[in-house]
């Protein structure tokens, strides 16, 4: 066999014997020349990588989203971010100040900011 052949000589080390040395002290290539079992390869595909998206997964849906559309439309979009801008800067105000109320840590009070954005994707208010 051709993995026979193969030395385990060429990677020697001087502290402990040759690389292919197993703790029993056999040799890695005589162990695979004995075995009748060939070693099974796995096919690993290419991951697929996705840019960063900016913007909204639920764009359009949710309850809200139809009215949100039609305000941003109507108000114009410069506007129309201003206003959402500000209602969010309050909104998370509240969400800072029920956070000291209670008690929260900093690692909680972003839980909260983060939960309200995404409950705000799900029902429109981000379309």
């Amino acid at each position: 066999m051709a993995t026979s052949s193969i030395s385990a000589n060429v990677l020697s080390s001087s502290f402990h014997g040759s690389w292919g040395t197993s703790i029993a002290g056999e040799d890695y290539s005589a162990m695979l020349a004995k075995s009748s079992v060939a070693p099974t390869w796995v096919k690993v595909g290419t991951p697929l990588c996705y840019g960063p998206m900016m913007g909204n997964v639920n764009e359009g849906k949710g309850v809200f989203a139809p009215l949100v559309v039609v305000t941003r439309n109507i108000v114009g979009k410069k506007r129309f971010n201003q206003l959402r801008g500000k209602a969010i800067a309050l909104h998370s105000q509240v969400i800072n100040e029920f956070c000291k109320t209670i008690g929260a840590d900093t690692k909680q009070k972003q839980g909260l900011i983060r939960l309200a954005k995404k409950n705000g994707e799900k029902l429109g208010f981000l379309a």
